[in-house]
């Protein structure tokens, strides 16, 4: 591929990037209108907010391995009209019910998205050092989405109804649609071997019973139906991996794990999104229902952060030219850890430079840490089966940002119930969003008394998923420093 088309074809790419971390940021800054409009419980919110990601966590694997079977170009145009056709489902919702499904449906479509840019990154550059620049980009297009998405929804909220966030999506699919076929080559395995309709299905019935477990625990504690549904999952996890080993052609290429740059980038990655994604679940509400900022100052006072993570991403493949891999993604990831720390040190009475601070470190530790793992998981697989290795990185990153707003979500809203007086409404205890609403509604004395108390709450939640952030980057700082150390392993150094 000519060197100039290469790059054109490089800024096709970054488009489901940039609107994957559009929808990432902005549906926190809606939550609060949804939440007014549509009243979800508690759990309902909770659904709103990870069901994306947890059917993208089901479907990756099979999609990049689709990708791989029928091209890669051809399953990301598929997925960009089904990503824009859910986008107006999600747009004029009228229930929570049916934005859930929408947020479902979008996680279909968007499961076909981020394996196949990835893979296609890897067809296109060949060269190691085009690459790396690539994936820079690529993880830059990530944190450039965080900035545009909250600024652009912002502006939206305060103009429009809070379904126009999600229309931001169109016009966006609608430029891949007609621009992708002419600069993006096609890609595919050309030896794909046979499909296997029974690997496909496990690994669905592998992820659901074990979110349907994890979201039973989320509403009513643990309990025996929430651990049979944990269970039967992870059964059928071992029947699925029991079966890719003694197929001749599995779905899933297990001995991708026996590279351990491969295999220590994938975990670092998921426990990185883990600790992160809890916490973009609860500061927008902190900045507008707590300090009272609008979303578009609230969107502002995050743009720090975005810089830091464009420059972390550009700057990885510079540095990793003079320091160690395992030494920068450690030490990204420990930055991202004093970010956790800061924002400990949060108010219900105020707090906002803790943010600014947090959001910064958060955002440069993490693209720093991220642009060179995903580097890794994408130079270790052979280059035919590049789709199924992104899907594999891709359905860690996913699976470990959903469990991140269901576990971490779920041990804030139980602090903030547990922080709430007795006899409150429970409208209230469900969702700060829900105490806001409560509170107009009472006279002026009882209203300032719940929100005082509803504030103090949600943002001892906050410290509470700060402390688990920050013990989670500290481990994975750690184990990625010692496993990506390892001096027979031969990717650890990018020169």
């Amino acid at each position: 591929m000519a060197g100039r088309k290469q790059w054109w074809a490089l800024a096709v790419l970054v488009l489901p990037v940039l609107l994957i971390s559009v929808d990432m940021t902005v549906l926190g800054f809606a939550l609060p209108f949804l939440s007014e409009d549509l009243a979800p419980t508690g759990a309902e919110q909770l659904w709103i907010v990870d069901i994306y990601s947890f059917m993208l966590a089901g479907l990756l694997v099979l999609m990049g391995t689709l990708g791989d079977r029928i091209g890669r170009r051809k399953l990301l145009l598929m997925g960009a009209a089904a990503f824009g056709a859910a986008s107006v489902l999600a747009a004029f919702s009228t229930s929570a019910f049916m934005l859930i499904i929408a947020r479902a449906l979008l996680g279909v479509g968007g499961a076909t998205l981020m394996p196949s840019t990835l893979s296609l990154i890897r067809s296109i550059f060949l060269d190691p050092k085009q690459r790396r620049i690539a994936i820079g980009v690529w993880s830059a297009g990530f944190s450039g989405g965080m900035a545009v998405g909250p600024v652009l929804g912002g502006w939206l909220l305060e103009h429009f109804r809070w379904g126009s966030v999600f229309l931001i999506n169109v016009p966006v699919m609608l430029v891949l649609l007609v621009v992708g076929p002419f600069v993006l080559p096609e890609a595919r395995d050309p030896k794909p071997g046979r499909f296997d309709p029974l690997s496909a299905l496990l690994s669905l019935a592998t992820m659901l019973p074990v979110v349907y477990g994890i979201k039973l625990i989320a509403e009513d504690g643990f309990g025996l139906k929430a651990a049979i549904s944990v269970l039967l999952g992870l059964a059928l996890g071992v029947v699925f991996v029991r079966r890719q080993n003694h197929l001749d052609e599995p779905m899933l290429d297990l001995k991708l794990f026996s590279n351990r740059a491969f295999s220590a980038s994938v975990v670092t990655n998921m426990l990185g999104v883990f600790a992160m994604v809890g916490l973009l679940f609860l500061v927008p509400q902190y900045l507008q229902l707590v300090l009272g900022l609008t979303p578009v100052v609230a969107a502002l006072w995050m743009l720090p952060a975005t810089v830091a993570g464009v420059a972390g991403a550009l700057l990885a493949a510079w540095l990793a030219k003079r320091i160690r891999v395992s030494v920068l993604v450690s030490g990204g990831l420990l930055i991202a850890a004093v970010g956790f720390l800061a924002l400990t040190q949060v108010s219900a009475g105020g707090g906002l430079a803790y943010v600014v601070v947090s959001f910064t470190l958060l955002g440069g530790g993490v693209a720093l840490s991220e642009t060179l793992t995903n580097d890794l998981v994408v130079s270790a697989a052979p280059a035919e089966r590049a789709g199924a290795a992104s899907a594999i990185s891709e359905t860690g990153f996913e699976l470990g940002g959903a469990l991140g707003t269901a576990i971490l979500g779920s041990v804030a809203t139980a602090v903030y119930r547990a922080g709430l007086p007795e006899g409150t409404a429970e409208a209230a205890r469900d969702t700060l969003g829900g105490a806001v609403a409560t509170a107009h509604q009472l006279d002026p004395a009882q209203g300032q008394a719940l929100l005082t108390s509803a504030r103090e709450a949600f943002t001892q939640g906050m410290h509470v998923t700060a402390w688990a952030g920050v013990a989670v980057l500290v481990y994975t700082g750690v184990q990625a420093f010692v496993l990506l150390n390892r001096k027979k392993d031969s990717v650890v150094r990018i020169s």
